[in-house]
């Protein structure tokens, strides 16, 4: 593991002296007294890094240890994703303590003990590439695709994959092996850098059907294409944020993804007392507190 020193503080740009190799866009934690302070690489200079600590650095000084994980900022993938409210960092904020976030206090996204019914989709001799649905996973009422992981390259086969039945996410669920030899164990997660695209997919269909929001005037004078893109500009205190709630509680998707960046703190505690509440008349009337049915409405602050 490289290790580094702290030599310089302006204010979250932290100056850091490596003995070793590192990369750009590379995570690394600050030992504050006994926190860890989580910082991504943004400059390298020589045997001068130059990191951006995603927290305060109050009380931080000079001397500090860093020390370097070897990979970027990742997003961990899996069951159990849906229904979750994270922040930033991908901390389930439902494992927190008290109502605000302690500096250096990291949650895991993903809930490791519980199982989930997996359903196999391959099977043993098939040929796949990074991508391709191993099997699926049925969360709320979506159907959780579980694919070959995308960092690999050229055709695997599969070897060997589980029989369907009740699983953990890091339980072994398939292996596959490629031309050389080389073998590769599945599970039900992965983790995947936030700054790298992903390009496991053979084909990006062009958008050809309109989405219904639900609200007229945009249904009517600006429509959007289900797969295509729109956006809301405007002033502050306009109403963007309550056209998106319009958006988000009445539009044609199984699926909302809610990233609040900026946001009033009472819109966003706004999100979480009325959402809760909802009923989704395609699940059979049924409160998303009871049966979930909008649970799948993540919230990423």
């Amino acid at each position: 593991m490289v290790k580094g020193k702290v030599i310089g503080i302006i204010s979250n740009l932290i100056t850091i002296e490596v003995d070793g190799p590192i990369s750009q866009n590379e995570i690394c934690f600050i030992i504050n007294y006994k926190e860890r302070l989580m910082a991504e690489v943004i400059k390298i200079n020589g045997n001068l890094a130059y990191a951006q600590v995603f927290e305060s650095s109050r009380g931080l000084k000079i001397g500090a240890e860093a020390e370097f994980t070897d990979h970027m900022l990742e997003v961990e993938l899996g069951p159990g994703l849906l229904s979750k409210n994270f922040d930033g960092l991908q901390n389930d904020l439902d494992k927190k303590e008290g109502i605000f976030l302690r500096r250096g206090e990291y949650t895991e996204p993903l809930d490791h003990d519980k199982t989930f019914d997996f359903k196999a989709l391959a099977k043993k001799g098939d040929e796949v590439h990074s991508g391709d649905w191993l099997g699926l996973v049925t969360e709320n009422w979506i159907d959780h695709k579980i694919m070959v992981p995308f960092k690999l390259e050229g055709k695997w086969k599969v070897k060997d994959i589980v029989k369907n039945g009740d699983y953990k996410i890091t339980d072994k669920i398939a292996v596959l092996v490629n031309s050389n030899g080389d073998e590769e164990t599945v599970t039900m997660v992965q983790k995947w850098p936030i700054k790298v695209a992903v390009k496991a997919y053979k084909e990006k269909p062009r958008p050809f059907k309109i989405m219904e929001t639900g609200v007229r005037i945009i249904d009517t004078f600006n429509p959007m294409a289900e797969g295509g893109t729109g956006f809301i500009p405007g002033p502050f205190g306009c109403g963007k944020t309550v056209l998106q709630h319009a958006i988000s509680k009445n539009a044609e998707a199984d699926l909302i993804i809610f990233a609040a960046c900026g946001e009033r703190a009472n819109e966003v505690v706004e999100i979480f007392k009325e959402f809760p509440e909802l009923i989704d008349p395609e699940q059979e009337e049924s409160s998303w507190k009871e049966q979930q049915s909008y649970a799948t409405r993540q919230i990423c602050l």
